[in-house]
């Protein structure tokens, strides 16, 4: 979290990372801001989690941000960096202090801005071409020997449109080890164990670098408590809000993804009815997602703006009134008990608990309407249902063989 030190390790290793600079004032955080350009992602130092991280499009969001994390006297500067939309991989590796093994690198389904925590995490990477996959690793062969990491580390990226920066680096195990152990074989905390008490890669047996990728898929699903945190705001951003995970393996992609949602208790469909209410730079891709939902079987209602947009491009909607407005309204129609899902994308600055997107997501997790604040969630969970496999195998983590 010492940005300057950080700066320096990275300028010696050629490794780039979103522009960004150190506060202190809400004053100080505005010129950062207008310099760099909206959206910026404001976080105070040394803390976990995401913990009161957030994403400004203006400078009323940076007042109200600073205001909030500076309740607390900060010791350490706050960060302002630029906010890169792409997409966010991930990995974990073991260091020796000479060779590092990389087991695998993780895709997040969602878009850099959501919390890694919270984020759908795929093994192996789909998306990811062999160029960038290199960058990856020998980034994170560079940022570990210039760290004399010995044991383990994590590492964050952000892979846009073929540049690769790095979000975050912790020397330190995190919550994907056990994910990417059980589905590569190797076991990463005992050769990290080991490396620790002066044993190396190489005597244990193990090629250093990238490892060649895993028989199955593995997806990692977060689990979330929303129901059981009255007033929580469930959208989704870089504070993390799960409070579990669970894990999808496969042969395939399309089954493991089916496997990884229903161990997270999402079991659709039932009523085939759903409610969309989508910001409006989200609405070109509700299209799509609309569609697929369509080709479901699904009977989609959305409120005014929404239903007019997807009507306008060939997407059947119908149009709901909003909570304060006379009934049937939105609110109707969740507590009917009669809808499967709800895709509610907020808009910027949803942090007011009056507002209509608050109380449709907050009612909706407590009738039991799985809900979805993220595109990319969504589209994946059609893909999931579009795929249904006709049988599903289950797979014995203890029989993996161990490498």
């Amino acid at each position: 979290e010492d940005r300057e030190l950080f700066d320096e390790v990275l300028q010696k290793t050629g490794i780039p990372r979103a522009a960004g600079g150190t506060v202190f004032t809400a004053e100080e955080a505005k010129k950062v801001a207008n310099r760099l350009g909206y959206p910026v992602l404001v976080r105070p130092s040394y803390v976990l989690g995401g913990q009161g991280m957030q994403i400004a499009f203006n400078d009323e969001e940076i007042e109200q941000f600073m205001g909030i994390i500076n309740r607390i006297a900060q010791e350490h500067p706050i960060l302002v960096d630029k906010y890169l939309q792409g997409k966010e991989v991930e990995v974990d590796a073991v260091c020796d202090g000479t060779d590092i093994l990389i087991p695998g690198i993780m895709e997040h389904i969602e878009r850099t801005g959501i919390h890694s925590g919270d984020s759908i995490s795929v093994y192996p990477a789909p998306t990811i071409g062999d160029e960038v996959k290199k960058k990856i690793e020998d980034a994170t062969i560079k940022l570990a020997k210039e760290l004399h990491v010995i044991g383990l580390i994590n590492i964050q990226f952000i892979d846009m449109d073929g540049e690769v920066y790095v979000i975050e680096v912790n020397p330190r195990s995190s919550r994907t080890v056990p994910y990417i152990s059980k589905v590569t074989g190797i076991p990463i905390v005992d050769l990290a164990a080991k490396v620790m008490c002066g044993h190396t890669l190489r005597e244990m047996g193990y090629k250093p670098g990238l490892a060649p990728e895993a028989d199955y898929v593995a997806i990692k699903m977060p689990v979330f408590s929303f129901e059981k945190l009255r007033g929580a705001e469930i959208s989704l951003g870089p504070e993390m809000k799960s409070t579990g995970e669970c894990l999808g393996i496969a042969p395939t992609f399309n089954e493991a993804l089916y496997k990884a949602f229903a161990g997270a208790g999402v079991d659709l469909p039932k009523y085939k009815q759903m409610i969309m209410t989508v910001n409006d730079k989200d609405k070109p891709e509700a299209v799509g997602v609309a569609k697929r939902f369509k080709a479901l079987g699904y009977k989609i209602y959305a409120t005014r703006s929404t239903a007019k947009y997807l009507n306008e491009h060939g997407v059947e909607a119908l149009w709901v009134n909003k909570i304060n407005q006379e009934s049937p309204n939105v609110m109707d129609l969740i507590l009917g008990h009669k809808i499967d899902l709800v895709i509610d994308t907020p808009t910027e600055g949803h942090g007011d608990k009056t507002r209509d997107g608050f109380l449709i997501r907050r009612n909706a997790i407590e009738t039991g309407v799985y809900c979805i604040t993220a595109m990319d969630t969504a589209n994946a969970l059609a893909h999931a249902l579009e795929s249904e496999p006709d049988k599903v195998t289950p797979v014995d983590i203890a029989q993996i063989d161990r490498r």
